[in-house]
């Protein structure tokens, strides 16, 4: 896959930990929710460009980041969702996409993900097909400059752009003229149409009056 900066931030990726309804001990239900926390190194902020990943059978994934709250008083953390319910495999019951690779641009994030202290990847499998899901090889790539924050990956640059998009309208005849011909077409449909009733009624009629030769009799 293609990867839109190479500087890979230093970061450590703690074992995913799992969220259960009821007593973890009694209940014998799969957990359908799992939670993987990606912390920096202590007062690190990072101005994130792509997180990318292994899935393994997670179906749907949500970013949450920690970053410093500006209104806050003494500038403390706060979590904020950067991507709610991304989905990574169009049917649960399904394999497809159960072990692809992914990458998270900064374009597809809710709000800038500039300043960030921590992450928290949340995984959601609905579907109890599996016997477990999490992401693997987990990645975060940094904002190497102002730049970059703006940057695409490159087969973005294969879409034709909104200004440079083909003209539709080029090979298509005026719709006046069109309009114009339908009318004449109707018009002779219906002086066609009405030739032909005077025709049939013309065989039987002789200045006004039947000509008792030309009728059949059944």
């Amino acid at each position: 896959f293609l990867k839109m900066s190479e500087h890979t931030v230093e970061c450590t990726v703690k074992r995913p930990v799992a969220l259960q309804m009821g007593d973890v001990k009694t209940d014998m239900s799969r957990p359908g929710i799992f939670v993987i926390d990606v912390t920096f190194p202590q007062g690190q902020t990072v101005n994130i460009q792509e997180i990318s990943f292994k899935n393994y059978y997670t179906a749907f994934l949500t970013v949450r980041l920690q970053r410093q709250d500006p209104e806050s008083p003494e500038n403390a953390l706060k979590w904020i969702t950067g991507l709610k319910d991304c989905c990574l495999m169009p049917n649960p019951h399904t394999e497809r996409g159960s072990q692809d690779y992914f990458s998270i641009y900064r374009q597809q994030m809710l709000i800038e993900p500039d300043d960030v202290t921590s992450v928290r990847l949340i995984l959601r499998q609905p579907s109890s097909s599996w016997l477990t899901f999490t992401l693997e090889e987990i990645k975060i790539f940094e904002c190497v400059n102002e730049d970059s924050k703006n940057n695409f990956p490159s087969w973005f640059s294969n879409l034709s752009p909104v200004d440079q998009s083909p003209d539709l309208q080029e090979g298509i005849p005026d719709p006046k003229k069109v309009s114009s011909s339908i009318q004449q077409m109707w018009a002779l449909t219906e002086v066609m149409q009405t030739n032909q009733t005077a025709a049939r009624i013309g065989r039987f009629d002789v200045d006004g009056c039947y000509e008792i030769n030309l009728l059949s009799y059944t």
